[in-house]
């Protein structure tokens, strides 16, 4: 999905407002032992904390990178689609002719059968879709509260409706149950393309030299498929999710144990010249502890809702978005009645599904 101002700073606090709470109290445990129950010994040193953090930033830049890479790549391979499903329309629309024909057919023939390929074409988008959006074990963001909560507000429609209803209304009668029978679906239909074309070629409805063209474009399509399917089927390795976590979750508890130290340093100095600050300012390392624990923990949780691309997440490429764009086009291109195409999709609290 493609997000718009979805993480503003008022609403991504509210995203990690129970990392926050979390935070606080964290935070808050050496601050009471130390001047509460005077417990002197946690006393940290610094600097052996600051070499942890600055390799956990190396690690989270790293991860964060490799996230933003599968997004990225997803986005283009779901842009070449576009180029490709396009390119399939214009090819259909004007390549299926009696050109050719020893035994010419029908004008109403030759619409019905281009846009039964047009038709059958969305429900190859649709199917690739619905093989996207699929669960895979790796995928946990929709365990945390907050991921919930957006995941509920922008409704994948992926999520929510069946494959075969989807199609139904695409493919001719009795292709979608025989298609969703399959174990890759995507696949089916575009073998049905392929065995349909060559159909074309033996009656003469479109020649050699355009029916590998046209072929030519669905090898594109089976290409784009593939990158698809590689990504959403290939996470992001989970050796380098888990040691991630962990090494974080180190820095984060040692952060509290180091500040507290450097603020009862400032205590004592501010003391001299500000008596009611005595034992108060110590205080002051909460808010400052919490502010470098969410920082860090922050980065590392927008990555992991990154990671994903076609998870549902407010953070995917809008496959939902692009396929019906593709709809609009390629039914536009064959003339279809215009009542009968389906308006854009909007976004749904600023984002696109």
């Amino acid at each position: 999905m493609y997000t718009k101002r979805i993480f503003s700073p008022a609403t991504l606090i509210l995203w990690t407002r129970y990392d926050l709470m979390l935070f606080v109290g964290i935070a808050s445990i050496p601050v009471l032992l130390y001047s509460v129950f005077d417990q002197r010994w946690i006393q940290f040193p610094w600097l052996p904390i600051a070499l942890v953090g600055t390799s956990v930033a190396f690690i989270l830049s790293f991860q964060n990178n490799a996230a933003y890479g599968r997004v990225w790549e997803a986005r283009k391979i779901w842009g070449g689609i576009v180029n490709s499903s396009r390119a399939l329309g214009f090819m259909v629309n004007d390549f299926v002719t009696n050109a050719f024909a020893d035994d010419p057919v029908p004008e109403e023939e030759l619409r019905s059968i281009r846009r039964r390929m047009v038709m059958r074409h969305i429900a190859w988008l649709t199917a690739l879709r619905h093989a996207m959006r699929g669960e895979r074990p790796w995928e946990t963001n929709h365990r945390a509260r907050t991921n919930r909560e957006w995941k509920g507000r922008i409704r994948v429609h992926e999520l929510h409706n069946s494959l075969q209803d989807d199609i139904a209304g695409y493919v001719p009668e009795g292709e979608g149950p025989k298609v969703c029978g399959k174990a890759n679906p995507a696949a089916q239909l575009l073998a049905l393309q392929s065995r349909e074309l060559e159909s074309l070629r033996s009656r003469g409805l479109i020649e050699d030299f355009r029916h590998m063209e046209m072929q030519g474009v669905l090898n594109d399509l089976v290409g784009h498929q593939g990158k698809s399917e590689r990504i959403k089927n290939f996470p992001y390795p989970r050796q380098y999710a888990t040691l991630n976590s962990t090494f974080l979750w180190i820095f984060l508890v040692l952060i509290p144990f180091g500040l507290v130290h450097e603020f009862a340093n400032l205590d004592a100095k501010l003391a001299n010249d500000y008596p009611w600050l005595d034992g108060l300012f110590i205080w002051m390392s909460v808010p400052f502890s919490v502010v470098v624990m969410w920082i860090f923990h922050t980065m590392e949780r927008i990555g992991r809702t990154t990671e994903n691309p076609f998870e549902g997440s407010v953070n995917d490429v809008p496959i939902t978005t692009i396929s019906r764009g593709i709809e609009i086009d390629l039914r536009q291109m064959i003339d279809d009645d215009p009542d009968s195409i389906p308006p854009p999709i909007g976004l749904r609290n600023h984002t696109q599904t």
